[in-house]
């Protein structure tokens, strides 16, 4: 058997095996699942350096592993064996252990196929089972996840149809379903058509608006690991990747194409961060994050030259990293507190300093803080959009400041969300429950994704950049603007000479105050909790509009698109009156209007 199918067919296999073992075998589910993930992802590893490879069936390259599939790979296997050992203990009497462990198997093994297919068929074909997948394991969240559910698999699923269209123009002016011989011009009108159908597939996947508004739903309502596992890491790698193979080989970009993607990306940047600011539930937050930074990663890649490119395909590597750190430690809080509310968190940092450390590592890297690797990929980002301008185009300057302002409110609303969470004073009820850190079976995933978020920031030139980007992004040679080990060296001097001063400061003696605000003492316990930080934000003059259109779900196109049909719909009811006569006049309408287009 080709070594390209193993991926594949073993989770695949796996998967069928926990399901169909019977409900009281709990223990054998989750160490199937532990195993076949451990495997796969050591496997990965052999391919990875073994790449090139190829599986030919019929004279057609059926699957295929280059460099820029090849990185990714490893990155899906890692993410499928660190979930899977999270969830031994989060998931631990909650929903259905068979189809759960199952769904996450399969899920894994379409994931292999997506970025192994070298035919579009296929890629589709794999495409269309991870809405399956994904559907399954959002209801394993209960009741109150099938609505949820449902949203997903519609919105996933019409960009599916749009996929196949965009892949039927594409073998109609190619002739083959093969991606390696397919380098379309943009010369009329139908090339446009199937970049356009192809980019929104991978919009809906990867969460890019106006497709994006399922996520804050399904991290809401489905358990937190399945959120951590699709919507933040898996799901961005797999919809970027197709976005990035569209516009380094499928496609011929041009500036047309290149607009379109950079104006998504700077307005997705910042509508969704804006929405982040007012959330008061920790799992909706980090949603509309997960949502603004794809923003970064289409704006990357739209800019069409190669350290933009690489920018963009290198911050989808990063944030799949941070976000699911992020959401695996909302998971622990959430475990521990009972509670994802923000107004009912706080004080949580002595509690559990582990999930504490790490949050604030992810939290930071998603700011672009140097010297994380979420700094490194924006700034590349940023230089990418310099280039442009020095190509000649206009507007780039409006997308600089639109990626920058975004970062700078990311960092705004994580000063609020890690607040909340982690310092102030505890809600009474949080304090009755006498809090203390997670187990290590969900405590090991958080940490080797925060190690990760450090190691591809400090040793970025070492190891993502020469093992990953070098060789996925043709003419890409990164010129050494940032020095991220020089940075590092800076940052710990300042972080010591601030502890020395800080010791200085303790040593000595310090005049206590009581609390005050304008002059007026305070009680003795004060609890903020960080969630009114930017409520003024909400009634600014314009702004308040837009939020309360968002509120009422206008700019949602799942809404949106269920309000109108339903419209149509009690139209049409109205035609159907149970009369003859109105039946055959309808009928003769509709002959007339068939032959005056026929003839």
């Amino acid at each position: 058997m080709n070594s390209l199918l193993y991926p594949i067919l073993v989770p695949l296999l796996f998967g069928i095996v926990c399901v169909v073992l019977p409900k009281k075998m709990v223990v054998p589910k989750w160490v199937l699942a532990l195993i076949c993930t451990a495997g796969i992802f050591i496997f990965n590893f052999f391919l990875f350096f073994n790449k090139p490879l190829e599986y030919i069936l019929n004279d057609q390259i059926i699957l295929r592993l280059d460099n820029l599939s090849g990185f990714i790979l490893l990155a899906s296997g890692l993410f499928g064996f660190l979930i899977t050992l999270y969830s031994i203990k989060y998931m631990e009497g909650k929903g259905n252990y068979g189809i759960y462990y199952g769904a996450l198997l399969w899920t894994l093994g379409a994931s292999h196929g997506v970025l192994l297919a070298n035919h579009l068929l296929v890629l589709l074909l794999f495409w269309g089972f991870l809405g399956i997948t994904l559907y399954l394991l959002v209801l394993t969240g209960g009741g109150e996840a099938a609505p949820a559910a449902k949203k997903t698999l519609i919105i996933v699923g019409g960009s599916d149809a749009l996929m196949l269209l965009g892949i039927l123009v594409i073998y109609n002016l190619s002739s083959t379903f093969e991606m390696d011989k397919i380098a379309l011009p943009f010369h009329s009108f139908l090339p446009y058509l199937a970049f356009f159908c192809l980019s929104l597939g991978a919009f809906a996947k990867a969460g890019a608006m106006p497709l994006h508004t399922w996520i804050p739903e399904v991290a809401e309502h489905a358990p937190v690991s399945v959120t951590a596992y699709l919507p933040a890491a898996l799901d961005k790698l797999l919809g970027i990747y197709l976005l990035g193979r569209m516009c380094l080989s499928l496609f011929k970009m041009s500036w047309i194409p290149n607009f379109y993607l950079m104006a998504t990306g700077a307005v997705t940047i910042l509508a969704a961060v804006m929405m982040a600011l007012i959330q008061h539930d920790l799992r909706r937050l980090l949603a509309y994050h997960a949502v603004s930074q794809v923003g970064y990663m289409v704006l990357g890649l739209g800019t069409g030259n190669p350290i933009g490119i690489a920018g963009g395909i290198f911050h989808m590597l990063n944030h799949s990293v941070y976000k699911a750190c992020l959401f695996l430690c909302g998971g622990a809080v959430q475990h521990r507190a009972g509670t994802t509310d923000l107004n009912k968190l706080g004080g949580l940092g002595k509690l559990m300093p582990v999930t504490f450390f790490s949050f604030l590592v992810a939290a930071f890297a998603i700011s672009g803080i140097p010297p994380l690797n979420g700094f490194f990929s924006k700034w590349m980002v940023y230089q990418g959009l310099v280039e442009v301008g020095k190509t000649g185009g206009h507007l780039w300057v409006i997308w600089l400041v639109a990626a920058m302002f975004g970062s700078a409110l990311t960092l705004a609303s994580f000063m609020k969300l890690t607040h909340s969470i982690f310092l102030g004073i505890p809600d009474k009820r949080i304090e009755s429950r006498k809090i203390k850190e997670v187990s290590t079976v969900m405590i090991i995933p958080v940490i080797v994704l925060a190690s990760i978020c450090i190691l591809f920031g400090i040793f970025a030139y070492s190891i993502p950049v020469k093992y990953f980007l070098i060789p996925s992004v043709p003419h890409f040679l990164y010129p050494g603007i940032w020095s991220p080990g020089l940075a590092t060296v800076m940052i710990l001097m300042g972080i010591v000479i601030g502890l020395i001063i800080y010791m200085a400061g303790k040593i000595l003696s310090v005049r206590e105050a009581e609390s005050f605000i304008g002059g007026e003492k305070l009680p003795a316990v004060t609890r903020i909790t960080g969630t009114g930080f930017y409520d003024t934000i909400k009634n600014i003059k314009g702004i308040r509009k837009i939020y309360t259109w968002a509120n009422k779900k206008r700019f949602d196109i799942y809404e949106v698109s269920g309000t109108a049909i339903m419209g149509v719909t009690k139209f049409l009811r109205k035609a159907h009156s149970g009369v003859l006569t109105s039946y055959m006049i309808w009928f003769v309408i509709g002959l007339s209007i068939l032959l005056l287009i026929l003839l």
